[in-house]
């Protein structure tokens, strides 16, 4: 079977499962999706998501739709603002009758929007919002399958503590619900291994970072971490170098925005030797589902890969029709009671949810933000090794597990 066939002829398979007795719906079904698609929000991100979204749109309606009926994909700009993502939930919501909505790349958008979502009685899976607050209230309604901030934070400062000789870290972060948690989560672990970490803090969007760099240059540290969001990182990353604190000077851990490839060599030409963390399953292990997006992908975007977060955006659309058709209806608590019954084969991996109304986190000794949380994401920290080079083709270089190349520690 050709790959570009396989993502439809899955969901044919799962469709026909639950082809039995529904009840009767307006057509089409509208889900909605949020992301990202102008600044100061990660707008490659966002049209990467958006793309991801439309094709499973297509793949979907392709394998029969959602009981009976084609399904229709609502996208809204959040701009990666909180105030923005709000009303973009409500107007989702109250004007464009969407069932359930998927997507969204911020932290500040998942902590703004869902409690819209939660209070109308509308399923959200959020792809690619880390905050652990968003699933730590325990809202009824709310999903997601990107990692909780505190566990991907632990990947962050494990590999840092790896560098020869590490001292002092510093860590450029933006002021949000995302980059606020993760440079003090990511501080903490450093210190836990006898690090000194200085975080030095940006606004959304920032653009000059001449004077940060120069504050950064004169703390003298070992290794630098990005927690940064959207193409501003490339600008610091790319100012870095050219003050002599780049990837190729000092170890660097590029904000995640440098897994499109193609837009990190166009805008860092000196980010060789780069560190990049990743989400997901490694490209090495991925499967014929994931293998077959990704072309279709290619095939849209003209981008070299597809990224990690739009990966999840892919699922997030994906593991609601296959929710609702499970449900047998559009209802927003027969939708949650599927979701958390869940077993679905994504291109990140089978994803369920093994915590919710019927089994609390604190049953295992888990915290509140385990709740409709997906355990098994997987984050591994891949490394720029030549000019040029794909995401998917540089060596992950953490953890063991999932290790395929040694990393390169610059000036050690």
């Amino acid at each position: 079977m050709k790959r570009f066939g396989l993502l439809a002829a899955t969901a044919i398979l799962a469709l026909a499962a639950y082809s039995g007795a529904a009840e009767a719906q307006s057509c089409p079904i509208k889900i909605g999706g949020l992301t990202p698609l102008s600044a100061p929000g990660a707008v490659g991100a966002g049209e990467g998501m958006r793309a991801a979204m439309l094709i499973a749109e297509k793949d979907i309606n392709a394998a029969g739709g959602i009981l009976g009926c084609d399904l229709k994909v609502i996208i809204a700009d959040t701009e990666g603002l909180p105030e923005k993502a709000s009303a973009m939930m409500e107007k989702l919501i109250t004007q464009d009758g969407v069932v359930a909505v998927g997507g969204a790349y911020h932290s500040s958008v998942g902590v703004a929007s869902k409690d819209v979502a939660n209070n109308r009685k509308i399923p959200v899976v959020f792809a690619e919002t880390w905050n652990d607050t968003i699933t730590g209230d325990k809202q009824k309604f709310i999903f997601r399958i990107a990692p909780l901030s505190s566990w991907a934070s632990s990947t962050l400062w494990q590999a840092a503590l790896l560098v020869p000789n590490i001292k002092k870290v510093a860590i450029l972060t933006e002021n949000t619900d995302y980059g606020i948690p993760a440079a003090q989560e990511t501080s903490k672990g450093l210190a836990s291994g006898g690090v000194e970490a200085v975080t030095f803090s940006v606004d959304i969007g920032t653009q000059d970072y001449a004077g940060i760099v120069e504050r950064m240059k004169a703390e003298k540290p070992d290794y630098i971490i990005v927690l940064a969001t959207g193409e501003a990182g490339y600008n610091f990353a790319q100012q870095a170098a050219d003050a002599g604190m780049g990837p190729q000077d000092i170890p660097f851990q590029a904000g995640q925005v440098a897994l499109e490839s193609k837009a990190y060599w166009e805008n860092v030409p000196d980010g060789n030797f780069a560190f990049v963390q990743r989400i997901g399953t490694p490209a090495n292990l991925w499967s014929e589902k994931a293998l077959a997006l990704n072309e279709a992908y290619k095939a849209v975007t003209n981008r070299g890969v597809i990224e990690s977060y739009s990966m999840e955006a892919y699922d997030s659309i994906a593991i609601l029709a296959q929710a609702i058709n499970e449900a047998g209806t559009t209802d927003g608590d027969a939708i949650v009671a599927a979701l958390e019954g869940i077993s679905h084969e994504g291109t990140l991996g089978r994803i369920y949810f093994p915590y919710g109304t019927k089994k609390d986190p604190s049953v295992d000794g888990k915290g509140d933000e385990w709740w409709h949380q997906w355990p098994d994401v997987a984050l591994t920290m891949i490394q720029y090794q030549e000019e040029g080079q794909s995401s998917v083709d540089a060596p992950i270089v953490w953890p063991d597990a999932y290790k395929t190349g040694e990393p390169i520690y610059v000036n050690q």
